[in-house]
């Protein structure tokens, strides 16, 4: 009964934020898509993707909003780009059917042939030639609940740490990028294996299951943080 109780409020949810658009911020139509720029839906009047209805999450999936129509969207679906007029045509996050109507083009089928982003890759795929690879925890912002996960810094994309809810899920859930970031080591608690990737006010904190494990994630995270490749550490040695 509590599950059926929080999907009917997640979709009278999105009910008010599509009235909401229709109403007070009225949606765009076709023919002025990607000709004059949405306004956007507020973020806190969804909870869930208004393009698959899924539920947003901190963590895994994130809001977005689409640049031509304005709606609030997750990454998988606004993982497209097409050019928009009202924005010199440059190339902008769009969601899949206004990437359809904007390109004309059929979704995945003309992507599949191309070179796909690693978020598309399989787990397996990807940590079979990573940096490092492993199962670690991510612990909520209040410190309280935690996600355990597969985590990759791939060698073909070093610089951004990549999250999968397996190791044979298809598709990772979201990418951190490192770049900028401090690793800061913390003091063992309740023999968890602590450690953080810190950045003004963004805070990630993670739960290894060993310290030798946390030892090797904290010193790969701080070279992608710095911005050191396994290719350029290779070319230092040779020079030496």
């Amino acid at each position: 009964q509590d599950a059926i109780d929080r999907k009917e409020k997640r979709s009278e949810t999105f009910k008010t934020a599509v009235h909401g658009l229709e109403t007070d911020t009225p949606a765009l139509k076709a023919e002025e898509l990607g000709r004059r720029a949405p306004q956007w839906v507020r973020d806190n009047l969804v909870t869930m993707c208004m393009r698959c209805r899924e539920p947003f999450n901190a963590i895994t999936r994130r809001r977005h909003h689409c640049r031509a129509c304005g709606y609030v969207v997750c990454a998988r679906c606004s993982d497209y780009k097409a050019e928009l007029q009202y924005d010199g045509n440059r190339p902008n996050r769009v969601c899949q059917e206004c990437f359809i109507f904007l390109t004309g083009h059929t979704v995945l089928e003309d992507r599949e042939g191309k070179h796909k982003g690693i978020l598309e890759k399989g787990a397996a795929e990807v940590s079979s030639r990573s940096l490092l690879c492993s199962s670690l925890q991510l612990l909520d912002k209040n410190g309280k609940g935690s996600t355990r996960g597969w985590f990759v810094i791939p060698q073909d994309d070093p610089l951004v740490l990549y999250i999968y809810a397996a190791p044979q899920d298809v598709r990772a859930h979201t990418s951190i990028p490192l770049l900028g970031y401090q690793v800061r080591d913390m003091p063992q608690s309740e023999s968890r294996h602590l450690f953080q990737l810190v950045q003004s006010r963004q805070v990630f904190t993670f739960v290894a299951d060993t310290e030798e494990l946390k030892q090797r994630w904290m010193k790969a995270m701080a070279r992608s943080a710095a911005g050191i490749t396994e290719e350029e550490e290779e070319e230092e040695d040779a020079d030496e």
